[in-house]
């Protein structure tokens, strides 16, 4: 099958896993796209696709961790520097040591720079993994956020502990120092590419948008889309990390849009683009990782001197010793945050056993560590095999399916009976923030009725429209909620304005929005509320403008026809 037909048909049945998902609701959609993917592959006559590492992380990975780095709160996401760096950092440090060592105590024949490779390959969890299996589960905020800034950092980790694996394996020589300057060099420069990358993109943009204006929304949505692909090949250029890269360049992407509030257009298209491209690229992931499963799991047993159930004992020990190792790690990571913050004066409550499970099983496994292990060079400089190259394949794809599987089924029943709060801090924001909004645009009507010149009688059709206005804010401020009942009553409102004079009022409400827009875009950067609950009520805001303008100027043109 060519190329083309192959790309056009994983978006296909990304799209049509995605609807079988809405009446298959037990079963999580990446392990439906998984299980359709390897039911096209199984037959000899199936689907057969090459899985290239390299175009895979060009093409796949770059905009979806470019999205999930501009989505990521960043408020909690510096606050939660400290535990998502420990688990970005020093846990898969923590893996690779203990998780290699144990592989070449229990496989006869594996070499420990081996062990140590696949331990590399498996020691990242996978963002787009985490974020489809746990997102919808009522994972606790606090621990949401954790997970999806470590599943963003620990790639780049991982990857130079396996390029320093490897190449213990290839030249038999390993030097800790130099993996250390390696280490720092590629994460550290991956980061300042990636903001370069941002933060020029967003200086260039601004430039072109003061002259033209939001004209210009569908051009620059086209350009912001191809960013996280430029940032992730300067930063494998310049031999730094792309993964990173691409992280960077989303994070910086956003702060430069909080100055960006009154481009309407652009922020309405570029929500609904990158709500298409995740969706497309998130199952085509998914359905390539079960295009490659029936390949490599088939070969891995039936080749090589291990029968299928040793193989199968391999995978599942791997599995329990990753969540172990993730367990222990977690446990004595709150034993040290619950004992300086004793020792500072601020005790907190230690996390119940369960969320410590779920935390630990939300450690899944993706395409990063099948990239990973498909990477590993096929060939010794002396010719000879690689030792151990299809046993370390088959035993990552073997742990991305247990981890997968794991995941589906044991975080919705560990997390059904965690305690939930009466109102979340999320909730909390966003109720506040309306309230706050409210009150700018109430603001704003008075300051436009103070000056606001004219005759007796415009004035007095002006501040009968403002109050009428400014009345139906200060019922939203009682009742706490958008006003969402725009029937028969907005029809007659509607009505009653174009009698008294209804452009005026359209264009009171318009400032009104206006004003709300900018309160919300304040308390962003003021980190009174963080990016969800901005980017949520901003879309409302954004979305009753756009309707608002298409009635003002229907409005207006009626006038003008007398």
């Amino acid at each position: 099958m060519h190329t083309v037909e192959i790309v056009l048909l994983l978006l296909m049945l990304g799209a049509v896993s995605g609807l079988a998902a809405r009446w298959l609701r037990a079963v999580p959609l990446p392990l439906l796209q998984v299980a359709l993917g390897a039911a096209l592959s199984w037959p000899d006559a199936g689907l057969h696709v090459r899985f290239d590492p390299e175009l895979f992380l060009l093409l796949f990975i770059p905009p979806l961790l470019f999205a999930d780095g501009w989505r990521i709160p960043k408020r909690e996401f510096f606050a939660l520097r400290r535990p998502i760096l420990t688990l970005a950092l020093g846990l898969v440090a923590f893996t690779v040591l203990g998780l290699g060592w144990f592989m070449h105590w229990m496989i006869p024949g594996l070499p420990l720079t081996v062990a140590f490779a696949l331990a590399a390959v498996l020691s990242p969890t996978d963002a787009v993994a985490v974020g489809a299996i746990t997102r919808r589960l009522g994972m606790p905020e606090q621990t949401m956020h954790i997970l999806e800034g470590e599943s963003l950092l620990n790639d780049a980790s991982g990857l130079v502990a396996l390029k320093f694996a490897v190449a213990a394996t290839l030249t038999g020589a390993f030097s800790w120092a130099e993996a250390g300057r390696s280490f720092v060099w590629i994460a550290a420069g991956g980061v300042a590419v990636g903001a370069a990358a941002g933060w020029g993109f967003a200086a260039a943009r601004a430039a072109i948008t003061r002259r033209i204006g939001d004209d210009a929304a569908t051009q620059t949505v086209l350009l912001l889309l191809l960013l996280p692909f430029a940032a992730y090949l300067l930063g494998e250029h310049l031999g730094v990390s792309g993964i990173l890269a691409a992280v960077a360049a989303g994070i910086a992407t956003n702060f430069a849009d909080l100055e960006r509030s009154e481009f309407v257009d652009e922020r309405l298209q570029a929500h609904g683009a990158w709500a298409m491209v995740e969706s497309a690229f998130n199952g085509a992931i998914f359905l390539l990782l079960g295009l490659q499963l029936p390949g490599i799991l088939v070969g891995g047993l039936t080749q090589g001197p291990y029968v299928w159930w040793e193989l199968v004992g391999y995978v599942l020990a791997i599995t329990a010793a990753l969540v172990l190792l993730r367990g222990l790690w977690l446990v004595l990571g709150v034993r040290r945050a619950l004992a300086a913050a004793r020792l500072h004066g601020r005790p907190a409550a230690p996390p119940t056993p369960r969320l410590l499970a779920a935390t630990a099983l939300a450690g899944i496994r993706g395409a990063i560590t099948l990239a990973g292990a498909l990477s590993v060079p096929l060939l010794l400089p002396d010719g000879s095999p690689f030792p151990a190259r299809e046993l370390l394949i088959f035993l990552s794809m073997g742990v991305i399916l247990a981890t997968l599987v794991a995941g589906s089924i044991g975080l919705p029943l560990l997390l059904r009976g965690l305690p939930q709060a009466a109102e979340p801090p999320h909730a909390r924001e966003e109720r506040l923030a309306r309230i706050v909004a409210c009150e700018a645009a109430i603001a704003a009507l008075a300051a436009a009725d103070g000056s606001a010149g004219g005759d007796a009688a415009g004035q007095a059709l002006r501040e009968e429209s403002s109050g009428r206005v400014a009345r139906g804010y200060r019922r939203r401020i009682e009742t706490l909620e958008d006003d969402t009942d725009d029937g028969a009553e907005g029809a007659a409102e509607e009505r009653a304005a174009r009698r008294r004079g209804h452009v005026i009022e359209l264009e009171l409400r318009l400032a009104g929005l206006h004003a709300e827009r900018g309160a919300l875009y304040r308390l962003r950067r003021a980190h009174r509320i963080n990016d969800d609950t901005l980017r949520a009520l901003v879309q409302e805001v954004d979305l009753s403008e756009v309707s608002l303008r298409q009635r003002l100027e229907a409005a207006r043109r009626a006038v003008a026809r007398g």
